[in-house]
């Protein structure tokens, strides 16, 4: 079955949303279970499931080979994904010419979230899964997280569990279902369904899936590598639920709430000049990435064991064979992309105005569709940069100048990228900090950010991520 290509549903009625936003704020306020307990039964789910990851050469990565023309690392089937070669030029940035290998995957995966009311609250149904590039193994996941190589079962493996809710989203009521762009230095082009959908059926339980609200999710947030990307991204899309806070209160928690609630007037400018900053910027930039075969691409040494840059920086393609009890398949082999570094991604904020804003970010990736997508105020990998190459406030987010509200490892996505952890900041600036941008950066509340999350590749998976653990903050 074939998904529907839609760039984002239309959105309910006021009277609705309104409920909606109600049902939500109920639910970020209940906390039916400690933090403690999701942690010891997410333990407990994976002593139950246990699973084997090794490093292998590529001459034993069965089921994968180097085209031999192009020298692409391809799958047997013509699915799934392949390694391929980017020749990138730009107009911008410390670089403005590069070769990589990147991931291309066509497919438009399904990134699912189940949501039903229990006892009057709305809950949402997280999976435990093991991914083989999961630095801890197995995190809080979607209730479905599948490509269409999985719930078609190109792999003849089991279907995907829950996947009819998704790909017959007419049995519940749809909150989210937007196509969202992934990581854009490390993907070409790369985009899935982020849906969520509520049911009032019963669900079949299972022993790998949990009901958990928005506020032990929250909770989840504050804790490392707990809550996996693809659930992030599924909740960032969410409308925000935030209750009017005291206006004596001048706390972090308090000015979320605040920004999240604050309409055009009280923003720094109206969401329309927010959407003509970034159609500018993704108007007046130019990037160039053409596909080569990456046999060709330059700079990277092809060994037996892994593909590598000749510095020992950005990131290594590798092997692995996976062995998992509670997979649709138990066992296969795959590449991985490993980076050489833990990432950073950063949002600073200040309060203009009296309303806590973000500073937002026109972020230039090869592997974006449209060029530049809405990213956090810093984004990179510090170990790849020295000198005067080093990205715009990398050195104010990792200083004693600013007031560090959030500061979380989170890991990336396990299924095609190893150990990938990023060091997620939200600092905030006092009034000193010019108000003025350079033509890149803008200003905006979390309402504003919240209301670009609704259309496809205009908020970046990072930002998305970084929005998500603000809420948690209220």
């Amino acid at each position: 079955m074939v998904l529907p290509h839609t760039e984002a549903r239309p959105r309910p009625g006021h009277a609705d949303r309104e409920h909606l936003v109600a049902r939500l704020a109920r639910s970020a306020r209940h906390r039916p279970r400690p933090v403690a307990d999701l942690e010891a039964w997410l333990d407990a789910r994976a002593r139950a499931n246990p699973f084997e990851i090794t490093e292998v050469p590529f001459a034993e990565l069965a089921g994968w080979s180097f085209a031999p023309h192009s020298g692409d690392l391809v799958h047997d089937s013509g699915r799934f994904f392949s390694v391929e070669g980017l020749h990138v030029r730009t107009d911008g940035g410390p670089v403005d010419e590069w070769w990589q290998p990147i991931i291309h995957q066509p497919d438009r995966a399904i990134l699912g979230i189940l949501a039903r009311e229990i006892d009057g609250v709305l809950h949402f149904l997280l999976q435990a899964k093991m991914e083989p590039g999961n630095i801890n193994g197995i995190q809080f996941s979607p209730t479905v997280q599948s490509t269409p190589s999985n719930y078609l079962r190109t792999h003849r493996g089991a279907r995907s569990r829950y996947v009819e809710y998704f790909l017959e989203p007419e049995r519940g009521r749809v909150l989210v279902d937007v196509l969202q762009s992934e990581q854009g230095s490390w993907f070409r082009g790369k985009r899935n369904r982020n849906i969520l959908v509520e049911v009032t059926d019963d669900i079949e339980p299972h022993q790998d899936f949990v009901w958990l609200t928005l506020g032990q999710i929250h909770d989840l947030l504050h804790r490392q590598n707990l809550v996996n990307m693809d659930a992030r991204t599924v909740l960032s899309c969410l409308p925000d639920h935030a209750v009017a806070a005291d206006p004596a209160d001048s706390g972090i928690a308090a000015a979320v709430a605040r920004s999240s609630l604050a309409d055009d007037d009280a923003a720094w400018q109206p969401l329309l000049q927010v959407r003509n900053w970034l159609t500018a910027n993704k108007a007046g930039r130019t990037l160039m990435a053409h596909q080569v075969p990456l046999r060709q691409v330059r700079d990277w040494h092809h060994g037996d064991v892994d593909i590598r840059h000749r510095s020992g920086r950005f990131f290594r393609i590798v092997g692995r064979a996976v062995r998992a009890s509670n997979r649709e398949v138990t066992q296969w082999r795959q590449p991985l992309l490993a980076p050489c570094g833990t990432g950073l991604v950063a949002f600073v904020v200040r309060r203009l105005g009296g309303v806590l804003h973000v500073l937002a970010h026109a972020d230039l990736r090869p592997g974006y569709r449209d060029i530049v997508e809405l990213g956090p105020t810093v984004q990179c990998t510090p170990n790849n940069f020295t000198g005067a190459n080093r990205p715009a406030y990398l050195d104010l987010v990792c200083s004693d100048q600013v007031q560090v509200h959030y500061d979380v490892l989170q890991s990336e996505e396990g299924g095609r990228f190893h150990h990938a952890v990023t060091r997620h900041l939200v600092v905030e600036v006092g009034p000193e900090f010019p108000a003025t941008t350079p033509p890149d950066y803008t200003w905006v509340t979390l309402r504003q950010l919240t209301a670009m999350t609704a259309f496809s590749y205009q908020v970046n998976i990072e930002a998305r991520s970084l929005l998500l653990c603000l809420r948690a903050l209220a």
